[in-house]
């Protein structure tokens, strides 16, 4: 099973967050992401979330330094 990654680094915010989050299930590692996108960037925990957020989903771990958003 490969690792899997999601980083908020690599996407514009108004907080500007430098979060990742990795895992090495989606399983987990989704529930961490929405855990996070709601307290943190106050989304609603809805199914469109989830499936978004899936797709930002990479493979490995999170580089050290900061990917460039876009």
């Amino acid at each position: 099973m490969t690792r899997k990654y999601i980083d908020c680094r690599a996407y514009p915010s108004e907080s500007h967050c430098s979060v990742a989050l990795c895992a090495d299930s989606e399983k987990e590692l989704l529930e961490a992401a929405v855990q996070h996108a709601v307290a943190v960037h106050h989304h609603e925990d809805t199914p469109e979330l989830r499936t978004q957020l899936k797709q930002l989903f990479k493979d490995g771990t999170p580089p050290l330094e900061a990917p460039r958003a876009g």
